[in-house]
């Protein structure tokens, strides 16, 4: 069993949870995933995770609550257990395989969307910690869905904050304070866009042409983790590629980001049923 030895709520609807997994702790990455099963007869849910700390031996996720199971996993609380926690999953991100004095130095720009500020942090932590320049461009709905503000900011050179109704930061989206860094001669040797499909797919249309290289992370389409189910099929520069065990990071202008966004609709009947069970206590 997997205790869950904190619990944070960051919003109304999003749950920080630290957990003691001390194997998973010892062998994560950045830009990896973890599943979760809250309960013997629960569902597989993937998370991103958001932090690790080897030396206690636990993992860090985050979880927004927008169904059935990630209603039932934020209603859990500290000293309770999950019944399973598999990982570390999927593949690290790229840069975790080049040496310190790659990294030392090169500039990185992360746009991140809503919850993907969860599985951006530990990138920024990681080449943080190795010398690397980062500025990082955080998007969501309201100031109030705004999350790991003061984490990020300790972490990278520079957090822009954009807010869809103007509550902090950039009056906007993040498509558009990206255009005015670069406008302002803000240059970037990579960039790393993690959030909603359509956001990322906006961030490459803006790149494009750029000449900066762009990684997107698509750790929301998948439901399996080994690539069994087949759920996590994507389109990438024309071939079929599976996110769970080939990614979850993509060269971002290759991505086929209208059929990841039908695809991502093909259950919301079924969620919508499920959620309505669970909130009226028969899921």
């Amino acid at each position: 069993m997997y205790e869950i030895v904190k619990k944070e709520m960051l919003t109304p609807s999003i749950c920080l949870m630290e957990v003691e997994a001390p194997r998973l702790a010892a062998a994560a990455l950045p830009g990896q995933f973890l599943i979760v099963r809250a309960r013997p007869e629960g569902e597989r849910i993937p998370l991103t995770i958001c932090d690790y700390d080897r030396s206690r031996g636990t993992v860090t996720i985050v979880t927004q609550i927008v169904g059935a199971s990630s209603r039932m996993i934020c209603a859990m609380e500290a000293g309770a257990c999950f019944t399973d926690v598999v990982g570390p999953l999927g593949l690290p991100s790229d840069f975790v395989e080049e040496p310190d004095e790659a990294l030392r130095g090169r500039r990185y720009l992360f746009v991140a969307g809503g919850l993907g500020t969860a599985p951006v942090y530990p990138q920024v932590k990681y080449l943080h910690e190795r010398g690397a320049c980062v500025d990082v461009v955080v998007g969501a709905k309201t100031a109030d869905l705004l999350i790991l503000r003061k984490e990020m900011a300790a972490v990278c050179d520079n957090v822009f904050v954009c807010t869809d109704d103007g509550s902090e930061g950039h009056h906007g989206l993040v498509t558009e304070k990206v255009q005015r860094l670069l406008a302002e001669g803000h240059t970037y040797d990579r960039a790393v866009a993690i959030g909603p499909m359509i956001m990322m797919k906006f961030v490459a249309q803006t790149l494009r042409g750029s000449e900066i290289p762009l990684v997107v992370s698509l750790n929301t389409l998948m439901v399996d983790g080994t690539g069994m189910c087949g759920c996590c099929r994507i389109t990438v520069a024309g071939r079929v590629r599976f996110a769970c065990v080939e990614g979850p990071e993509f060269d971002g202008y290759a991505v086929d980001y209208d059929e990841a966004l039908r695809r991502q609709t093909m259950y919301r009947a079924q969620e919508a049923e499920a959620d309505h069970k669970c909130k009226i206590g028969r899921g």
